[in-house]
């Protein structure tokens, strides 16, 4: 017999962890080789991890709503046989890393400072990781000061820096409450803010209480964190999509002949936002404290729709290299895989500008919050049918033409109204300046 480690594989360059959603397996049951046997999930995306041989589990390492890090051991597989090369086959005695740095935390204190410091225990939902404890019962901080902390991490966890930043502000202040950090600026007087008192929900016999679903407090936190983060302002722009209706009317049924799969308006906005961004590129940046960060690539958020009314933004890699073929297939992969839960956690990832089509749900505009830390955002509205002046050398006249809305959140903090509404109004030009006689 062998015992064989399932670890928390990896999942894209930027993921780094993954909260345990639910165990697919029981201790003693047998599972094959490619058989899930739990399911995870990361900020947006969730998956399952498969096993890689055939056994028996004989131990648990995590427990569900456990956050684990990738690399990390979750399962102990029993095998018979050889082991597939490269796997590790050795026993584990069943150490958390949690409980190690606790320890070697703790062993730093001495006798005199245990007997003063209460354990960090929270009795709330909010979750506290191990290094985070260890930092709090090391510089004295009691539960009660440490559930003041604003975390920044996921669902509004403490992160370390959040932590870290919180002590030295605090040392700062006790040290000299008067004085500015900065040796070059006046003194200022530190007034402490007062802490908004909860208003209590009145709840009737006939009301119903819902919990939020896991998605859904993931993104009620992401969007007060954008609105916090950036000083949201918007632009808005009509467009004549006339020739792109009518050209996609024309084209549609030989494509999807072709290709096998529909040809939406999607890939063709899509295709104009990119080409925008080229002519644009400080709108394809984010923002990292006092610095401005340039993205090389050209990566397009596409905001897609869940069975459960909640949105994902799946991410077309290098949007600016795909004709619009290769766009079309790109959109429809994305779009179909949200919608069967088939994101893999690195299609949402790296994501530079994001495109949300508000009209799907009928709306004529709309005002989106930015995903951050991308600063803009761009909402597609509704296409409708409008009587319109159209200009001709013969003079003008009244017709009904294929029109719709572009509205563009941006980030004011580092994006003008100059830039913010010129970037909107390329994005129009190029729709209207669309080719009738486009080969596809």
């Amino acid at each position: 017999m062998a015992k064989f480690e399932l670890k928390l594989p990896k999942m894209g360059e930027s993921v780094a962890e993954a909260t345990l959603t639910n165990w697919l397996k029981e201790i003693g049951d047998t599972i094959e080789a490619d058989e899930p046997v739990l399911e995870i999930a990361t900020d947006k995306v969730d998956s399952e991890v498969p096993s890689e041989v055939n056994g028996i589990l004989v131990e648990k390492l995590f427990n569900v709503e456990d956050v684990i890090q990738v690399g990390q051991t979750i399962a102990i597989i029993e095998t018979k046989g050889e082991m597939p090369s490269g796997t590790d086959t050795h026993s584990i005695t069943k150490e958390t890393p949690s409980e190690e740095i606790i320890a070697a935390v703790a062993s730093t204190i001495s006798s005199n400072d245990r007997d003063i410091k209460t354990p960090i225990t929270s009795d709330s939902d909010r979750f506290y990781s191990p290094l985070v404890k260890s930092i709090a019962l090391k510089e004295s901080i009691s539960q009660q000061e440490l559930d003041t902390v604003s975390g920044t991490g996921k669902e509004g966890r403490v992160t370390k820096n959040d932590i870290l930043a919180y002590l030295e502000n605090r040392t700062s202040n006790k040290e000299n409450p008067l004085v500015s950090n900065h040796p070059q600026q006046a003194k200022t007087t530190i007034t402490a803010q007062p802490v908004k008192a909860v208003v209590p929900i009145s709840i009737n016999g006939g009301d119903e209480i819902i919990e939020m679903t896991r998605m859904g407090k993931i993104i009620a936190q992401h969007m007060v964190q954008s609105t916090q983060t950036s000083a949201h302002v918007q632009s808005f722009i009509e467009v004549d999509v006339t020739n792109i209706w009518n050209w996609r009317n024309k084209v549609k049924a030989a494509f999807a002949k072709r290709e096998g799969e529909n040809l939406t308006f999607t890939p063709i906005f899509m295709e104009a936002v990119a080409k925008a961004i080229k002519d644009f590129p400080m709108i394809n940046i984010s923002v990292d404290g006092d610095r401005i960060i340039k993205r090389k690539n050209i990566n397009l958020g596409m905001a897609a729709a869940l069975a459960d009314g909640n949105l994902i933004v799946p991410v077309i890699k290098n949007a600016d290299q795909l004709n619009l073929i290769g766009m079309s297939k790109a959109v429809n992969d994305l779009a179909n895989r949200a919608r069967t839960g088939k994101l893999r956690p690195d299609d949402t990832q790296d994501g530079t500008y994001t495109v949300t089509n508000v009209g799907t749900f009928g709306s004529i505009m709309g005002t989106p919050i930015i995903n951050q830390p991308q600063v803009a955002i761009l909402a597609l509205g509704a296409i409708r049918k409008v009587p319109a002046v159209i200009e001709t050398p013969e003079g003008d006249f009244i017709g009904i033409r294929y029109k719709m809305f572009l509205s563009h959140s941006y980030d004011h903090r580092v994006v003008n109204g100059a830039m913010g509404g010129q970037f909107v109004k390329q994005v129009a030009d190029y729709l209207e300046g669309f080719d009738l006689n486009r080969e596809i």
